[in-house]
């Protein structure tokens, strides 16, 4: 089992834990868990926002760096139940990584120039 395959494993069990079973879940259900894993990302990022030095009024900020590692961290725990909730395995991730980094980088030698939704509709 690779690092990837192992993180998936170990969040559907996380998951399974809470009481949060998404294996065959209907289209009603998959909406409701697409939305909270998406709101708990934004919360999470919103925290990752609060580890760094953003309000640049105030002078006593400091980053906090080992607490935004942990916001990255608690950000993939969500980003992998969510990819879990789309039916998607570690395979799947990577696959579709694969095939969307060639585009984000045909984008690039392209000029990016104008927008094209068309050329990622094949992940």
């Amino acid at each position: 089992m690779d690092k990837l395959e192992q993180i998936f494993a170990m969040q559907e069990d996380l998951n399974s834990r809470i009481g949060v079973n998404l294996k065959g879940i209907d289209q009603e259900e998959q909406t409701k868990w697409v939305l909270n894993y998406t709101r708990a990302m934004q919360q999470e990022l919103a925290e990752l926002t609060d580890s760094v030095p953003w309000k640049w009024w105030a002078k006593y900020q400091e980053f906090d760096k080992q607490n935004a590692r942990v916001e990255v961290v608690d950000l993939f725990h969500f980003l992998v139940s969510l990819a879990q909730t789309l039916g998607m395995t570690a395979d799947d991730v990577f696959d579709a990584y694969i095939a969307k980094n060639k585009v984000n980088h045909q984008r690039q030698e392209s000029g990016y120039s104008q927008k094209d939704e068309s050329d990622s509709r094949h992940i």
